[in-house]
């Protein structure tokens, strides 16, 4: 082994331990990567920024785009609405009829976003026929990532293999090239997820929102003081009162009059014998009783109903993969000034956060309580940043939609697929010219396409793609394919393809499927043209090993956002996912050879 194999193992390891972490985002990860394999020589220049202008990366903006304006124009609504139609009230077959939808969609449009939009009507269905929520969302999430497998555009690291064939000589996989084989996997996977797995899957029913103070266990968290008449809170603003700088509580509300109070307040006078409704750490709440001049309800227990008026009320609503502030803290993008609403809880994994909820960092598919006015509530539907849980007619909102630019939007799609499914222009080419056209057409705008890109991907692709680059140049591809081949090689090209969809499988459980893709993808085509076969099975397996993300919830973006809402655990993942994995790669090993015969 070179010295040059043995620092780009060494960048490769250290790569996968800070990916694994999730102490540092990707795609800074992504960049640490390129400026290491740059710094220390191992590539040039241009190969180091080679991969922002790498047709690949191109095509996935543009499909971003593209996808943004199918949402945009309400087509991915309709889809979403036919699921309420055709699914009836049995579970296998809403189960069913979700990952067949999310999976047509998926197959043209990036797997998170078709999650994203079925998320909350999925959730609205399975309260109206009593389906608890963990019965339906797992089969949402890899309803999207077996969707994504059928063609080239619909995930990321199909695109990335078949540049890497191209990269090395071969011809790239078409557009289709992967709808046999990806068909064969998804059916089989429904059939699997409806006749097994959701045996499998755990019955955690979602509570009602009459049952949410209970869910969020905020009884432990709240109470009620009684203003008293020589407190010195009387004639003060809330602002003025300090109350969450010096004491930590957070005053959700004022009882006067029998009418609740809520929203932000800031010119709001505290009177004599009003109730402030707080919340906040047992210790913090008893503390201040003396010396705020307030008498703590002894028998107040908190219902739903008090935090509820025609005026306000209490929901649910999931960070998505759109919101700019993931990382921070509800302090730090002052959420309730921004917003108008008040946060109560935020379920986080496993765990509600309730006390010093303003200091816990905002991760994508959190759930977060929140109590305010119910227009401030409905208005988040169009917040990109949220995905607001409630009643199937509200959760598939089309008001906001530009339903008269759906034709447009149709069109130029079957556009796109026509010039790469003809072999017109390149993909990349295609897929820019379906974007302009969204834009040009009025299906969205130019600050809606920037916004619809998922940068964090893009950069983590580009930053990625030299890793590959480096790993043929300094030969450790194929110091790694050598070893592969000195362990199973002896018992012929199938054995070899289960060792490479073993080892893309692990490495896309701890890492994004693009970068898995992307490294296993040269082992691949080296490990063929040393047994002297065509590379195509392997690199395809790859490829669909890569989006086989069903071991754990941080393997895929689109599990991680079901994770919350479904109530999961870390290991439900597991118990309905190691079948489904087993079962694909028995899949591949039969049929990858006769779609792509070896010889």
């Amino acid at each position: 082994m070179t010295s040059e194999i043995a620092l780009v193992l060494l960048i490769l390891c250290v790569a996968i331990v800070l990916f694994a972490s999730e102490r540092i985002r990707v795609d800074v990860i992504s960049m640490m990567v390129l400026l290491t394999l740059l710094f220390t020589g191992l590539l040039t220049i241009e190969e180091a920024f080679s991969g922002f202008s790498s047709p690949a990366v191109i095509t996935v903006w543009a499909i971003y785009i593209v996808s943004a304006g199918l949402m945009y124009t309400g087509i991915a609504d309709f889809l979403g609405r036919r699921i309420m139609k055709v699914s009836g009230t049995e579970e296998w077959r809403l189960i069913m009829v979700i990952m067949v939808t999310v999976g047509v969609m998926s197959a043209f449009m990036n797997n998170i976003g078709a999650t994203a939009v079925l998320l909350p009507a999925v959730i609205a269905i399975g309260r109206e026929v009593n389906i608890p929520a963990s019965k339906l969302l797992i089969p949402l999430a890899f309803g999207s990532l077996l969707g994504g497998v059928t063609t080239l555009i619909g995930t990321p690291p199909n695109l990335l293999v078949s540049q890497a064939l191209g990269a090395a000589g071969y011809e790239p996989f078409s557009l289709f090239d992967y709808t046999p084989m990806g068909l064969i996997i998804m059916t089989s996977s429904i059939a699997y997820m409806v006749l097994i797995g959701r045996h499998l899957l755990p019955d955690r029913q979602s509570e009602e929102d009459e049952d949410l103070v209970q869910e969020y266990h905020l009884r432990d968290y709240m109470t009620e003081f009684k203003v008293l008449p020589d407190s010195p809170l009387v004639g003060l603003t809330l602002v003025e009162t300090r109350l969450g700088e010096e004491h930590g509580l957070n005053v959700v509300g004022i009882v006067r009059d029998e009418r609740v109070r809520v929203g932000i307040m800031p010119d709001e006078q505290i009177k004599s014998d009003d109730l402030l409704l707080v919340t906040g750490a047992l210790e913090k709440i008893l503390a201040p009783e003396e010396s705020l001049g307030v008498a703590i309800n002894p028998d107040f227990q908190l219902e739903d109903t008090d935090l509820k008026s025609p005026e306000s009320t209490i929901g649910e609503i999931v960070v998505s993969q759109k919101a700019d502030f993931i990382g921070q803290t509800l302090e730090e993008i002052n959420f309730r000034k921004r917003f108008n609403l008040t946060v109560l809880a935020m379920w986080h994994q496993e765990t509600a956060i309730v006390d010093r909820i303003g200091h816990a960092p905002i991760r994508l598919g959190d759930t977060l309580l929140v109590h305010g006015r119910r227009e401030q509530l409905q208005s988040l539907r169009q917040v990109p940043d949220f995905l607001v849980l409630g009643p199937v007619s509200a959760a598939i909102n089309t008001e906001s939609r530009r339903t008269n630019k759906a034709p447009y939007a149709i069109a130029i799609f079957l556009l796109m697929i026509g010039l790469v499914t003809t072999g017109t222009v390149h993909i990349a080419a295609a897929s820019v010219l379906a974007a302009i056209l969204m834009v040009l057409t009025g299906c969205l705008n130019m600050d809606e396409a920037y916004r619809s890109i998922e940068w964090q991907s893009v950069f983590l692709i580009a930053g990625m793609l030299p890793m590959g680059i480096a790993m043929a140049n300094t030969g450790t591809a194929e110091y790694l394919s050598d070893m592969i081949i000195g362990l199973v090689g002896g018992y012929g090209p199938q054995a070899i393809m289960i060792g490479l969809f073993i080892l893309t499988t692990l490495i896309t459980e701890f890492m994004s499927n693009a970068a898995a893709a992307v490294l296993v993808a040269p082992i691949a085509i080296s490990s063929a043209v040393q047994l002297g076969i065509a590379p195509h099975a392997f690199v395809m397996g790859v490829g669909i090993a890569a989006s086989n993300s069903f071991l754990f919830p941080i393997g895929h973006q689109a599990s991680v956002l079901v994770y919350g809402p479904g109530n999961y655990r870390f290991f439900d993942y597991t118990k309905v996912g190691l079948p489904l994995t087993l079962l694909i790669w028995v899949l591949l090993i039969i049929f990858l050879p006769i779609f792509w015969p070896f010889y």
